[in-house]
């Protein structure tokens, strides 16, 4: 069964792959040219979706698209058999949940050895735990939907092969990397999902700032990769070993020990977790490595929702549940994994205030989100950062799609300072949208309820030096939370319309697209409360077994702390609901007149503090100093200057002209005797005249 779960994907992305090749080549069957890069004769402003110019509300606000291209042949094929294949994915992974934490058939499929030298043995095997079928139905039951979703929303696209291709060839990725037994395929499937979205996010490639956007997130990424990878070769120097077993069995060996790193002895296990932990910032856009994530907004919507908001960003916060026994052992690496993720659930909060951009307000807020599931790792609470990781899948993905939805109805316009009164045009997609926003604020009963005030309560029981501050953090994150959530719907949905031409044509989506949006509102609601007792209650234990190492103390404190506590975070999303309304619905003059009060901080934030302008200083322009520094100096300057530009060019010359001298007349080279006989004998006359 486990191999039908991770292969299905594959076979459909090779399928959809094989389409889209066959139908760039039916078009274009010189090759001379990229397909379509360059659009075509008659083609209008760009192709299709240039369309769907998702930031563009210039000439592409308007009701014509120009001249469409005709789709690639086998389109439909390609959309239905990697559908098809994903939901039986799904399908089979919801029954190996059950299989998995209810019945306790754990599993472990060997493929094959894939590498063997001297001490390095790494086989290729599939690992299924309770940890791994958790991740195995968020993966596929999104995936599945996304897939579906697309169907309607890339309907104009002349390239749905390709993008459905790229979709499944992401989940095989994913899902390579959850069913990793050892630190070597982990890594597989974790640049596997990098490079799937650096393919996705710079899917319309013919917009330089899909491609700028594309190239950041790989580039950032590998900033965390790194130290990853400086993680795994510590192990593997330690242990002797990658594989996870291994690993485990020997990590209680590993306290006490030293490594020496920078002429400092620094204890093994906390360099150990935190090179790891480093790897985990960069893929699940924590403080300092976020900057990638929103601008990853530049692909299409559901890019968005599959990637940047239910997997691939969590694949840093599975990857530090899978090895909560080095963490557990490494208290100083817990403690900076609680410091990150409170700060980046309270920083991007705060930039979320401002956002105009209905995806980049909810990349935001996915960015935060992150940051709460951390702060349950750095508190031990390894289970409920899980809860919050599947829980958060379903509402995420949800408000992601359906703002892909408000995109579509609004003709591709995305600002919602220029939307109002949407919830008469589409009110299925305003039900579903409130209903996400309600899990993600925290509404009593929803499954965003259940796992978020869960992680405020472990940090305010943690034994961890920023314990305090994680619970402050996300507390007050909270608040902010149910703000700018509040302020998206009503800016919306609410109040006048302000475009009042794509307003008047707004339509509900096609039932491709409803669909998916009716079945994560459910799970929206329905994660939360039955599975409460199985991620942060008293069946913890039975249920995740050995696949967690849980401190035992924390889920029983939990249930033990003080009710103004258990009811801060409800408190401040009340707080955060009426300050909404009350600048958004009763007073709309209120944030204008703040942000002229305030100007700087209302820029601070508006300019996400500044980071980005903050990293092309420091390490941008001083990179393209170097390389242009070395070009014209280094390699025009010296090498060529001293090279082909200069001992070679002279010696050229002279040769040059040495051939001139070789004539082949006769008379030449005679006349050439004559002048050094006549210069021997005068030489020889005046030296003896000397003597």
């Amino acid at each position: 069964m486990i191999q039908a779960i991770v292969f299905l994907p594959l076979i459909g992305a090779l399928i959809a792959g094989a389409v889209a090749l066959l139908g760039a080549h039916a078009r274009n069957p010189s090759g001379d040219e990229m397909d379509h890069a360059h659009g075509h004769d008659g083609h209008g402003a760009t192709h299709a979706h240039a369309a769907h110019d998702d930031h563009g509300h210039g000439d592409h606000g308007h009701d014509d698209h120009g001249p469409v291209e005709p789709p690639a042949a086998g389109s439909r094929t390609a959309e239905i058999v990697t559908t098809a294949l994903l939901l039986i994915s799904a399908a089979l992974s919801w029954m190996t949940l059950v299989d998995v934490g209810f019945l306790h058939h754990d599993a472990r499929a060997q493929l094959f050895t894939w590498i063997g030298s001297g001490d390095l043995v790494v086989n290729w095997a599939l690992r299924v735990d309770t940890l791994t079928a958790v991740m195995l139905v968020v993966v596929t039951s999104v995936s599945s939907l996304v897939h579906l979703y697309s169907i309607g929303y890339m309907n104009e696209d002349p390239n749905r092969p390709r993008f459905m291709a790229y979709l499944s060839l992401f989940t095989f990725m994913m899902l390579m990397l959850v069913t990793a037994d050892n630190l070597v395929q982990m890594f597989f499937g974790w640049e596997g999902v990098g490079l799937a979205s650096y393919l996705l996010i710079g899917f319309w490639f013919q917009k330089p700032s899909a491609n700028a956007a594309a190239i950041k997130a790989f580039v950032v990424n590998r900033v965390g990769d790194f130290g990853f990878l400086l993680g795994i070769f510590a192990i593997f120097m330690m242990v002797g070993s990658v594989d996870f077993d291994t690993i485990f069995a020997a990590a209680p060996g590993l306290t006490g020990k030293t490594i020496h790193f920078f002429a400092w002895n620094v204890d093994a296990l906390t360099l150990i977790c935190l090179f790891l932990f480093m790897g985990a910032m960069g893929k699940s856009a924590q403080f300092l490595l976020h900057t990638w994530l929103p601008d990853a907004m530049e692909g299409p919507t559901p890019v968005s929702a599959l990637i940047h908001a239910a997997t691939m960003v969590t694949a840093g916060v599975f990857m530090v549940a899978r090895l909560s026994p080095l963490f557990e052992l490494a208290p100083n690496a817990q403690a900076a994994v609680m410091l990150v993720g409170a700060t980046t659930a309270l920083f991007a909060a705060t930039i979320g205030l401002v956002q105009n951009d209905i995806k980049r307000i909810v990349a935001y807020s996915t960015c935060s989100q992150l940051g709460y599931m951390f702060v349950a790792m750095g508190a031990g609470a390894y289970s409920v950062g899980m809860f919050h990781l599947f829980t958060h899948a379903f509402f995420k993905a949800l408000l992601f799609l359906g703002s892909g939805s408000v995109i579509v109805a609004m003709h591709h316009e995305q600002d919602i300072r220029n939307m109002g009164g949407l919830k008469d045009k589409i009110p299925f997609t305003y039900i579903t949208m409130v209903i996400g926003t309600l899990a993600l604020t925290g509404f009593p009963l929803t499954a965003g309820y259940f796992s978020k005030d869960a992680i405020i309560e472990s940090a305010f029981v943690a034994h961890n030096p920023f314990a305090l501050y994680g619970f402050l953090c996300t507390v007050i994150a909270a608040g902010l939370t149910s703000f700018y959530s509040w302020r998206l719907i009503f800016k919306t949905f609410h109040g006048e319309p302000h475009d009042q031409k794509h307003y008047e044509a707004a339509h509900e989506s096609p039932y491709t697209m409803l669909i998916p949006l009716a079945v994560l509102a459910v799970g929206s609601i329905l994660a939360g409360f039955p599975f409460k007792e199985l991620f942060a209650g008293h069946g913890i234990h039975e249920f995740f077994r050995e696949s967690l190492k849980m401190n035992p103390k924390i889920i029983e404190e939990m249930h033990h702390i003080p009710a103004t506590i258990a009811f801060l975070p409800t408190v401040m999303m009340v707080v955060g609901f009426f300050v909404s309304w009350l600048f958004y619905i009763r007073k709309p003059y209120l944030p204008v007149e703040l942000a002229n009060q305030h100007p700087g901080l209302y820029r601070f934030l508006l300019n996400k503090w500044y980071f980005d302008e903050l990293y092309d200083f420091l390490f941008v322009r001083p990179a393209k100093w170097l390389g242009r520094f070395l070009w014209k100096k280094g390699d025009g300057f010296i090498i060529d200057g001293f090279g082909p530009d200069g001992v070679s060019a002279r010696v050229l010359d002279v040769t040059r002209n040495v051939v001139r001298l070789q004539t082949g007349y006769l008379y030449h080279y005679a006349f050439a005797m004559l002048i050094g006989v006549a210069g021997l004998i005068t030489w020889f006359i005046f030296g003896l005249g000397g003597q």
